[in-house]
């Protein structure tokens, strides 16, 4: 196996893991605590990482990691999770699918590289796959969730894009990358959580195995995965790995919770499969070409 290949399973690990957080929230946490269970998730993995890494930000590193923290932990994991509470998982899966297509268009804006047809193609069949996979005729819209999966969606995108401007700062590892977001979003979580839901209630032992699941495995773990991807591979290619997540999370529901899939759902599962492989074997995108600008007209004295 080469590097690249080692490199693309890895990172396809993370968004696996995190295709189960649905079935985890619905099953083993409490109800209606989504700024609780986004908390939750993300400041104790964050100050595990932080601790393992023994590295702090420095510089204005302290500024960039708080905000991808904001985008990527404190904004998504709270529409995350009131999407999760609001909408069926199917639902809320395919709004979080149009991440390609964000990230997509957010390369050309801030990476100003240029982003072939193929991709945009790809996108909108990952997305529709995505919908033959998960939604069914008993699928219902709240608006609040629905627009709370779209904006999750953009947000993510966006610390994607900004994270691979930026970079790994020198001599730092994705594991401290990955501690600093998470522990920076979880700390602007936290008065949502406290202020808005009343704190920790009484957890079952049911709650505290999904919550120590979502935060070693599904973040601490799934996290340091991503963001040693994001350092190694392209950042639109990389995007389409997302749609695993929904993947999974049909795949768990199949497996765990006795849903069954039909020919349509199959017929989907293998065309947001096919997209997201088909992603992985694009050409690096090139620089979009500078904006020309007329010569200076040179005055001529009689």
């Amino acid at each position: 196996m080469n590097r690249s290949t080692k490199d693309l399973l890895l990172t396809a690990l993370a968004p696996v893991m995190w295709g189960t957080t649905y079935f985890v929230t619905t099953e083993f946490l409490p109800a209606d605590r989504p700024f609780l269970t986004a908390l939750l998730r993300a400041l104790p993995a964050g100050l595990l990482l932080v601790l393992l890494s023994r590295r702090l930000p420095k510089g204005s590193w302290w500024w960039k990691a708080g905000v991808i923290g904001l985008l990527n932990i404190a904004v998504f994991f709270a529409f995350l999770f009131m999407a999760t509470y609001r909408l069926p998982g199917g639902v809320a899966a395919v709004l979080g699918a149009v991440g390609p297509l964000v990230t997509a268009g957010l390369t050309i804006l801030v990476l100003h590289t240029a982003v072939p047809l193929r991709t945009w193609l790809l996108g909108i069949t990952g997305v529709s796959g995505v919908a033959m996979v998960v939604l069914t005729a008993e699928a219902r819209l709240d608006l609040v969730g629905a627009l709370a999966g779209v904006g999750g969606a953009i947000s993510m995108a966006t610390a994607v894009v900004l994270t691979k401007k930026w970079g790994l700062p020198e001599g730092t590892g994705p594991a401290a990358l990955a501690g600093w977001q998470l522990t920076a979003g979880g700390l602007m979580l936290a008065p949502l959580a406290f202020l808005a839901e009343g704190g920790i209630p009484t957890l079952t032992g049911a709650n505290v195995l999904g919550y120590l699941y979502l935060g070693l495995v599904n973040t601490a773990l799934g996290y340091w995965l991503w963001f040693r991807g994001i350092g190694r591979l392209s950042v639109v290619p990389l995007s389409f790995l997302g749609l695993l997540s929904p993947l999974t999370a049909a795949t768990v529901g199949w497996l765990l919770a006795g849903e069954t899939f039909t020919v349509l759902q199959t017929v989907g599962f293998a065309a947001a499969l096919g997209a997201t492989l088909l992603a992985q074997l694009q050409n690096k995108p090139k620089p979009l070409p500078p904006v020309e600008t007329a010569e200076p007209k040179t005055l001529v004295h009689a």
